[in-house]
């Protein structure tokens, strides 16, 4: 969320961030709610003070044996208009509130320029395509050839976008996450959490997936949300706290399962694991100081490379341009994994940096190192690192053979209890 002092004294900066994004202007909408609470707010302070002022005439009046009547009945002129303007105030309060949550993030002056994302940057690569002298298989074809990656039973018993992983596929997917976490928490100096699953709407609203991704969002009948990342419950672990400047930073980590009704997505990647209802993803969120943060998001995508590296997947990483940024960031960098069954680079981390923005949502802030009294917000940062059944797909198109047996990489053979072929049957 932005700050609303801010957008008083920079309306037109406001409406410039937001024709950056391709994002209509708001800022006359914003200050013209703004201006009607302050109204309220100033008319009931006038109202309060005249109130006293009348009471403390009645009591003077009353003790002199004179008629309080008229300045009685003013008082009550004075409450019932006070009444009403209370509410008003509040529904005007929870309408700023409203639309200041539905503004996205000021974006970084490095963001590239464009409209989508065919004007994203590539800022670097790593590695080489693997040449391969047969015709190479999407990871769906290896799956299923394998007997070991069954969508159609997964359609039986959940509907579409779900798989059944089975034997070694299912335990090279727990490798994964396994040799993710061990490097992340082990050299990349994260702390391992077991986070919720389910959360309050608050923590939504918090990092920024509510109000606006509600349609892509699983809600229980008990009104508690399933997290669509754990970036939500990760971030989440500074909100309304004031944080002391020796916690910063804090970095922190989690395998968990996540839940996306892929609501916006109908028709896009219909077949395969790349977009399902239910993935699991290891994801990474720092919590530091605003002076640090931009090189802590360098540090994070550094983070997730180190990964793909590990696994010897080839990749691309790319500075996303302004119209095809997220809501809640204010840069973000995409690694893109080579997969050789479709002949291209797709996403497979995206690691961000959200500045203040999800702070201030989660009032999440810190007193600085000699300070008392004074607190600043915090900035927050999210990465994946990586998205596990991506990893997954990557590994499959990567490491597959002529005869449709997979390579298990170097790396992964301690997890797979030295296994280093999964073969065909």
């Amino acid at each position: 969320m932005l700050d609303l002092k801010w957008i008083r004294e920079n309306p037109a900066h406001l409406d410039a961030a937001l024709s950056r994004r391709g994002a209509a202007a708001m800022s006359a909408s914003v200050l013209e709610l703004d201006t009607r609470h302050r109204t309220a707010v100033t008319e009931l302070q006038t109202l309060q003070t005249r109130r006293n002022d009348v009471s403390k005439q009645i009591g003077a009046v009353k003790a002199k044996g004179g008629d309080a009547a008229p300045l009685m009945a003013e008082v009550a002129q004075i409450k019932d208009r006070m009444s009403a303007l209370d509410v008003e105030e509040k529904e005007l309060a929870e309408r700023v509130r409203g639309v200041l949550l539905t503004i996205p993030n000021v974006l970084h002056a490095d963001v590239p320029e464009g409209k989508d994302e065919t004007a994203n940057k590539e800022v670097r690569r790593w590695g080489e395509p693997r040449t391969l002298d047969f015709t190479p298989k999407d990871h769906a074809d290896v799956g299923i050839a394998l007997k070991l990656m069954d969508f159609d039973q997964a359609t039986v018993m959940s509907g579409s976008r779900f798989v059944v992983l089975k034997g070694a596929l299912a335990r090279l997917e727990r490798a994964i996450a396994q040799f993710m976490l061990d490097t992340h928490t082990a050299e990349h100096g994260y702390t391992e959490i077991a986070p919720p699953l389910l959360v309050k709407a608050e923590s939504l609203i918090g990092t920024g997936q509510l109000p606006k991704f509600e349609e892509d969002l699983y809600k229980t009948t008990a009104g508690l949300f399933l997290i669509p990342t754990s970036e939500v419950s990760l971030t989440n672990l500074a909100s309304g706290r004031i944080m002391d400047a020796a916690e910063l930073p804090m970095r922190v980590t989690a395998h968990t399962p996540c839940f996306r009704s892929e609501a916006g997505a109908a028709g896009k990647d219909t077949k395969g694991m790349i977009r399902q209802h239910q993935f699991s993803k290891v994801e990474l969120v720092s919590i530091v100081a605003p002076e640090d943060s931009d090189a802590e998001l360098d540090r994070m995508t550094h983070s997730a490379e180190k990964i793909l590296q590990r696994l010897e997947l080839p990749y691309r990483v790319l500075a996303l341009c302004a119209g095809d940024i997220g809501f809640g960031a204010n840069r973000t960098y995409d690694l893109e994994v080579w997969l050789p069954g479709q002949n291209l680079y797709r996403e497979i981390s995206s690691c961000s940096n959200t500045g203040d923005f999800q702070a201030r949502r989660m009032n999440a802030r810190y007193r600085p190192a000699g300070e008392t009294k004074g607190t600043r917000f915090v900035h927050t940062l999210n990465g994946s690192g990586l998205a596990v059944g991506r990893t997954l797909v990557a590994i499959l198109e990567n490491y597959q053979d002529a005869d449709g047996g997979v390579r298990i990489p170097t790396v992964l053979k301690a997890y797979m209890g030295g296994l280093d072929r999964i073969a065909p049957p």
